[in-house]
């Protein structure tokens, strides 16, 4: 084999070498930690190290360290628990929740829980606060206190998450349900509400319409006084009364379309009626009208 040859061979695996050195270097000396994600390193001699690394390149310790990585970023999750309330009514509750592990403490969190902290911690803390909670309360305050229902589970959520090291974000009461018995019992409960609130308005109305009938009433007492005075007074008024009348008579007639002729006495206006041929008026029971 000629020197050439031998020189090129070297050339090769000398650039083989240092591919393979570099690509070993990267592999087991940096490790990389996307946006929303933090790590920790395991260390083979010391454990779980304290210092926690944000987004970026990092440098390790080949064969001896290695990263774990954890999403950062808030999670949602759907727990469904069937507890009962404190006058023993039957619920069933949902309840979302948003997560997300505290980044500041995670060598505690991995330490103690591991990586799947969400399925080992919060579906028992979130079932048991869910019914606790719920038992404080009576089917009524459940539908009408919903909102400081749900503030005090969120509160008291954070509280025992907060010693797992893990934060939530939110937490909220997407589904509440009854028993079919006991949602019938309210749907019968509101019919009659309404029934009772329909009665009372019939009742008020009679009332109003009882007032009325007694104001119209004395009006037409009052009205009724007055035209006796009136005509004790002046006996033309009841003459000044029937004008106005054929007056009012004649004015509908002749907005009508149909042609109608009557005499004077259907309108009214036979006003020399009660006169004699004289102009005077006619005596009654012997005397004479003046």
């Amino acid at each position: 084999m000629s020197n050439t040859i031998r020189k090129q061979l070297f050339a090769t695996g000398g650039i083989v070498g240092s591919v393979l050195s570099l690509y070993l270097g990267y592999k087991y000396t940096i490790f990389n930690v996307e946006a929303g994600h933090r790590a920790i390193k395991f260390n083979k001699m010391k454990g779980i190290l304290p210092t926690v690394y944000k987004e970026g390149w990092h440098l390790m310790v080949p064969w001896l360290e290695h990263p774990i990585i954890y999403d950062v970023r808030t999670h949602p999750q759907i727990f469904k628990s069937q507890t009962g309330s404190k006058d023993l009514q039957f619920v069933d509750l949902t309840v979302r929740v948003l997560y997300r592990p505290d980044a500041f403490k995670l060598p505690e969190l991995y330490r103690f829980i591991g990586r799947d902290y969400d399925e080992r911690v919060l579906p028992s803390i979130v079932n048991e606060v869910l019914r606790s909670t719920i038992a404080q309360y009576n089917a009524t305050q459940l539908l009408t206190q919903r909102e400081q229902v749900s503030f005090l589970i969120r509160k008291t959520l954070e509280e025992r998450a907060s010693r797992f090291s893990i934060i939530l974000d939110d937490v909220s009461i997407t589904h509440l349900q009854f028993s079919d018995e006991f949602s019938s019992a309210i749907e019968m409960k509101q019919i009659a509400q309404q029934d009772a609130e329909k009665a009372k308005f019939v009742v008020m109305q009679a009332e109003q319409e009882k007032k009325s009938n007694i104001i119209r009433a004395q009006g037409e007492a009052k009205a009724a006084e007055l035209y006796g005075t009136s005509l004790a007074q002046n006996p033309a008024f009841i003459e000044l009364r029937r004008i106005e009348a054929s007056k009012d008579i004649a004015d509908i007639i002749g907005r009508s379309r149909n042609r109608v002729f009557l005499e004077s006495d259907s309108l009214m206006m036979n006003l020399t009626g009660s006169f004699d041929e004289n102009l005077e008026k006619q005596t009654v029971k012997g005397s004479k009208l003046e």
